[in-house]
């Protein structure tokens, strides 16, 4: 059966270290583009194709905007957001659905309780329940219905890959990448996920980040309000003390993470990396994004270090830290 790169294929990309011995490794490939767009490193398999998961929400955004939604801003950033359930992030999400008077249950993500603990806990002692706008992915969800009422297309079947929506959503994808996806499937929160290589994605990635809004072309000028919002609003992408939080406030990078593993980063000079852990976990993504574009001289090594404190990457003994996960790239 078809799936992504193999162990043999792959490169160390980080450890976890117990009391000066390494417990485990984590191998994956990895991409960095030059601001230019040029391959600057390439760690591994970087070109047979791999399920962005998350990190594809940034092109259902764009082709969101330009389908004729006006998202700026906190609503541009909930729309790509993989965000953990807060008050505030339902809020946005409520909002999107108000401007065409949507209630929760059109949403076709599962329903689910929030990702906060905080939130979760004080949505339990009230005697909520799980609902659909705290599904993580409910922003994006969200923006897509706003998609459909906007054109006329149906509501109704909005995840399907045969709906005008996700029509468009491939179109950009194909469009921002340069690569027809391999492979289609059905995502955790039921819609659309499309299989391309890293190289693909960082370069799709990476002219989203770097788009201007005087560009001629709608796609880009769109691609470019929803880069600023997400470095203008980064508690909306993902949430308090949330790895992609932490890395756009902390580094002012644009920061997504995937599921299964995935993380793709632009830096402000325009720097940009994509990165697939081979066995899913999503731990030390981040930290070795980082450390690429630091070796890339993207990123100043002691702000990384920093940023590095919250990202929540010690490993514990009892009640105090022995050790910790760490790049090894």
């Amino acid at each position: 059966m078809a799936g992504t790169f193999s162990i043999a294929d792959s490169v160390e990309l980080a450890v976890v270290e117990r009391s000066g011995f390494i417990e485990s490794r984590h191998a994956g490939s990895a991409i960095v583009l030059t601001p230019e767009g040029e391959v600057l490193r390439s760690l591994g398999d970087v070109r047979t194709p791999v399920f962005p998961r998350s990190a594809l929400k940034p092109f259902q955004a764009v082709a969101v905007m330009t389908s004729g939604v006006v998202l700026r801003g906190e609503d541009a950033a909930i729309a790509m957001a993989s965000h953990s359930g807060t008050a505030a992030h339902v809020a946005l999400v409520k909002g999107l659905l108000d401007r065409e008077g949507l209630s929760g249950s059109a949403l076709g993500c599962p329903p689910a309780l929030p990702g906060d603990r905080a939130a979760r806990e004080q949505l339990l002692r009230a005697g909520g329940t799980a609902e659909r706008v705290f599904m993580t992915c409910s922003g994006k969800h969200a923006a897509m219905l706003l998609a459909c009422v906007q054109n006329g297309w149906p509501v109704e079947g909005y995840l399907s890959s045969e709906h005008p929506l996700q029509r468009k959503i491939l179109d950009v994808l194909e469009r921002l990448t340069g690569e027809r996806p391999a492979a289609s499937a059905v995502d955790g929160c039921g819609a659309p996920v499309h299989a391309i290589s890293l190289t693909g994605l960082a370069r799709g990635i990476q002219k989203i980040t770097t788009a201007q809004t005087s560009s001629p072309f709608a796609l880009y000028r769109e691609a470019a309000e929803l880069a600023e919002a997400a470095r203008a609003h980064p508690w909306a992408v993902a949430g308090p003390g949330q790895p992609d939080t932490v890395a756009i406030e902390r580094l002012g990078v644009f920061a997504k993470f995937g599921a299964e593993g995935v993380m793709v980063m632009t830096a402000p000079n325009g720097t940009t990396v994509a990165l697939k852990v081979l066995d899913g976990s999503s731990r030390a993504s981040t930290i070795v994004a980082l450390r690429l574009l630091a070796d890339a001289k993207a990123l100043d090594h002691d702000d990384v270090d920093l940023a590095r404190a919250e990202l929540d990457l010690w490993v514990m003994g009892g009640d105090r830290p022995v050790g910790e996960i760490r790049a090894t790239v």
